[in-house]
């Protein structure tokens, strides 16, 4: 039976492929998929501990989501990220942020039409520009994995539709300074493209690291999109809940994918996470403490192997490490698994084809496990390296 050609060219999920091979290899610690080791906040689960005995419990909801969930979204982007959603905005929930970028591209591209990710790019979002028969076009950032504007300006085409940007970044942990993410806006501005700003790592910052939210610059509420997600945050990544920020321009478009695709979010995740954003991020912020702990301990083991390059980037909690090696990064990391019983994400899956990748995630991570971890991933790169 036919299977979509669209769908063939499409890359294979490598977080599926990854935890196969971790699951049927018992005692595997996982430095691979990216989420948090924390529960969601108790408010959360109390907001839901009577659902379903009301009748309203089970109908549908409204598409954009539940009145009291985007009081408490406008009330947090206007206190957080000075955005002002009554000046040209709107909020509409999703079922997580990665259905918040296709619904994006469902809405502003036709086949053909051209999104510019930065490399490496996160990749789930280049799937989804490929799943609708679009192409990624993959720009370089730097030695730092920081964005460079020329580069991106000498990207555009007429067939450009938007340039993305995540901040703080998954795979790389790089956090765009304001003035990069200005430019990015501007070129947007300047050339009618729309800048897709992913922030679903915002407050996942280190050191001197600060996050910018595009939407809050002046007179930029034609053309950028702002994705969030309660999945790292809240500890919420089974809940499958987010939202984006989008002009106002494009809502009843959206509207037209969003009642397509999901009619309303489930009503019981908005339950908790109005229980979660009236906790508040100072949630978020108390277990980064304990991050940073895990952060400094993973750095400062991994400064003792010569055949690894490390760029100490400021957020979310991944690191990108470049293998000085020839051999192929996807068979390296079976190889981890298989030999020594830890898990790490190859580069390819990122966009990185030249040289040899891997991710490592430290979210999930105690101090105890981190030892663990690390002896078991350095010991594996000195001798496959």
């Amino acid at each position: 039976m036919h299977i979509s050609r669209t769908i063939s060219s499409v890359q294979t999920p490598i977080i599926p492929v990854i935890g196969e091979l971790t699951r049927n290899t018992p005692d595997t610690l996982s430095l691979g998929q990216g989420m948090v080791s924390y529960p969601p906040p108790a408010a959360a689960l109390q907001a839901i501990h009577d659902f379903g005995s009301r009748p309203e419990d089970h109908l549908y909801g409204s598409p954009l989501g539940h009145p009291r969930l985007l009081e408490l979204i406008e009330e947090k982007l206007r206190g957080e990220n000075n955005i002002d959603c009554k000046n040209g905005y709107r909020i509409i929930v999703t079922a997580g942020s990665n259905m918040a970028f296709l619904n994006v591209l469902l809405t502003i591209t036709d086949p053909g039409d051209e999104i510019i990710l930065p490399l490496p790019y996160y990749f789930n979002q280049e799937m989804a520009v490929r799943m609708l028969n679009c192409i990624p076009v993959a720009v370089p950032t730097d030695g730092c994995y920081q964005l460079q504007p020329a580069a991106l300006d000498a990207a555009i085409t007429e067939k450009t539709r938007a340039i993305v940007t995540v901040s703080p970044n998954n795979p790389s942990g790089a956090v765009y300074p304001e003035s990069a993410l200005r430019a990015v806006n501007e070129l947007c501005r300047k050339h009618g493209l729309y800048h897709i700003s992913d922030e679903a790592y915002e407050y996942f910052t280190y050191g001197e690291a600060r996050h910018f939210s595009p939407a809050s610059i002046p007179d930029a509420e034609q053309h950028t999109i702002s994705l969030y997600s309660l999945s790292k945050a809240y500890g919420f990544a089974s809940w499958r809940i987010g939202y984006l920020v989008i002009p106002e321009a494009l809502l009843p478009s959206m509207l037209k994918v969003q009642d397509t695709n999901l009619i309303c979010p489930p009503l019981i995740t908005q339950y908790a996470a109005v229980g979660a954003l009236e906790t508040g991020s100072a949630y978020c912020k108390t277990q980064l403490q304990q991050l940073t702990k895990i952060r400094a301990q993973v750095l400062s083991q991994l400064q003792s192997l010569n055949c690894v390059q490390t760029i100490a980037s400021e957020g979310a909690f991944y690191l990108l490490l470049k293998l000085n090696t020839d051999k192929n990064d996807l068979q390296l990391v079976k190889a981890l698994i298989r030999e020594f019983k830890v898990a790490a994400i190859p580069g390819c899956a990122f966009g990185l084809v030249n040289g040899c990748y891997v991710r490592i995630s430290y979210g999930m991570l105690d101090e105890a496990r981190t030892g663990v971890a690390m002896r078991r991933l350095l010991t594996g790169l000195e001798k496959l390296c």
